[in-house]
């Protein structure tokens, strides 16, 4: 094979480099990607630890609310709010230890606040729930609860917290600042790989102009030109690759094209000169053929009428066989419709049955959505004496907990609320009990018509079956009528049967003539054909 600069090679170099370029620009892209993962998995972690923190606050004031709730009103519900605050302190505190890891300021600082809030739960929550279950040492416990020590426990501990936070609040915001560079180098990435990309293809576009088209433009040039009948022409392969070859091929071709028109021209003189001489001896014999099948044609054209009409009684009668089978076609499509009519109407009182029972479950439903309303109230009734209490304390507390008692009258509407709309869903759930039992009826009285219903239609399938075997009756009848009309139409054919032997014969002898004068118009018309088409090549 002839050594040739490849098409395959200049083009696997061009997408080797497009190759190249992607994938830097693909590792470039992915770096800047890990960069941002990291950012905005540091900053999700911060966002974490605050709302931890959140959880912590709320945990140690729902032990301080429940125990005073203890104090004011003496009942053990009131220590609910204490009791479980101490299980979301220490869950809490948990989750944020494993979010803070091995930083050490912070880790130090969130058990500084643990072990105030342990401090807390010990010498005053525990010491004062111990003496008030006392009515004689309740006064104490009223005043361990009621001295600083507490509020000093407090104050260090939302101290700590608040310190906590404000680290992780900075290093929030550090991990923004290093998500908006990792997001500008991810930009410019892009931007300069896509940049480089378009340079790159843009020069590959020039080097395929230069190296492709315009070849390939020159050689169909050439083509157009042999298909326009010129043989004299070359196309010029100058080049080493696939098109020069492609240029030195079509010339070899060219050039036995050229040889071919003038071999051709020679033998299509020679061709219809024979083919004139077939022709007239053709059509001389073709004469005397006509005048034979002409007389054959009269003798056959009475017996032929006979047959027609033979031919038109059985048509008369199988018209008639096609109108009965298709009556008895659509009889059994009634059939077939009736007996899914009445599956369909089982199917519909199931399903009725069905729905019953759903509605029945529903009904039931209802009555636990009852229970758990009655919960509501109970709790909002609850909220409602929490509310009080706090109004109490914020009264004790005087100018200073006057943004406590807004607090207080917020829950207590709150509560009052929470109660109206327990009656209101009462209300609704009483209508959605009527509406189920109404339900309940009107899907009886539906399965109840769905059997009514299954009755009639299997009545109906009955009906149509003895019309069916009526129809099919019918049909035997004039399939009958047709055996004995085809007996009488068999005379006659055996009759015709001589006489279509004959003109068969006419017939052939007169194709065999035409087919001989048609062949020799072909082989003149061809010769013709094959000489303009030499003629259209200049050699």
């Amino acid at each position: 094979m002839q050594t040739t600069f490849g098409l395959n090679r200049s083009l696997g170099g061009a997408i080797g480099i497009i190759a190249l370029v992607s994938l830097l620009s693909s590792g470039a892209v992915l770096l800047t990607l890990r960069q941002l993962d990291e950012a905005t998995g540091g900053r999700g972690r911060s966002s974490q630890i605050i709302r931890g923190l959140g959880d912590l606050r709320i945990a140690m004031l729902d032990q301080e609310t429940g125990l005073r709730g203890y104090l004011i009103t003496g009942r053990e519900s009131s220590l609910e709010p204490y009791r479980s605050g101490r299980p979301a302190l220490d869950e809490a505190v948990n989750r944020v230890g494993i979010l803070l890891g091995r930083d050490a300021e912070t880790s130090r600082l969130l058990a500084e606040a643990v072990a105030a809030a342990r401090a807390w739960q010990s010498d005053i929550g525990e010491a004062a729930i111990r003496r008030a279950a006392d009515p004689a040492t309740r006064a104490e416990a009223v005043r361990i609860e009621g001295d600083g020590s507490g509020k000093t426990l407090f104050d260090t501990f939302r101290r700590k917290l608040a310190a906590i936070e404000s680290l992780e609040e900075a290093n929030r915001l550090a991990q923004n600042e290093r998500l908006a560079r990792a997001q500008s180098n991810a930009s410019l990435t892009r931007w300069a790989g896509s940049l480089l990309t378009l340079l790159i293809c843009l020069w590959i576009g020039i080097a395929i102009n230069r190296l492709i088209v315009r070849p390939i433009l020159s050689v169909m040039a050439f083509v157009e030109r042999v298909g326009g009948g010129d043989l004299t022409g070359r196309a010029a392969a100058t080049s080493r690759n696939e098109i020069g070859r492609l240029g030195a091929t079509l010339n070899a071709m060219v050039s036995g094209l050229a040889e071919l028109a003038r071999t051709n021209r020679a033998a299509t003189q020679d061709l219809d000169a024979a083919a004139a001489e077939i022709r007239a001896s053709a059509r001389e014999q073709a004469a005397s053929v006509e005048e034979q099948f002409a007389a054959v044609q009269e003798t056959a054209a009475t017996l032929d009428e006979i047959t027609r009409s033979g031919a038109q009684i059985t048509k008369r009668a199988g018209e008639v066989i096609a109108t009965a089978q298709a009556t008895a076609q659509t009889a059994r499509s009634g059939l077939r419709a009736a007996t899914d009519t009445a599956k369909a109407m089982e199917a519909i009182r199931e399903q009725g049955e069905a729905v019953a029972g759903n509605i029945v479950a529903l009904s039931e439903k209802t009555q636990v959505i009852g229970d758990i309303i009655e919960t509501v109230n109970d709790i909002s009734e609850r909220t409602h004496l929490l509310a009080l209490n706090a109004a109490i304390e914020a009264a004790a507390a005087g100018e200073g907990g006057r943004s406590f008692a807004v607090v207080a009258a917020e829950m207590k509407q709150l509560a009052d609320q929470a109660k109206a709309a327990t009656v209101q869903v009462r209300g609704i759930l009483g209508e959605i009990q009527r509406g189920i039992n109404t339900s309940v009826m009107l899907t009886e009285e539906a399965v109840k018509r769905a059997a009514t219903g299954k009755t009639r239609s299997d009545t109906t399938h009955r009906t149509i079956e003895e019309i069916s075997a009526r129809v099919e009756e019918n049909v035997q009848t004039f399939q009958q009528i047709v055996a004995s009309t085809n007996q009488q139409q068999l005379g006659i054919e055996q009759v015709m049967g001589a006489l279509q032997n004959i003109r068969q014969a006419s017939q052939q002898t007169a194709a065999g003539t035409r087919e001989v004068e048609a062949a020799s118009a072909n082989l003149t018309e061809l010769a013709q054909a094959l000489m303009a088409l030499a003629e259209r090549y200049r050699v």
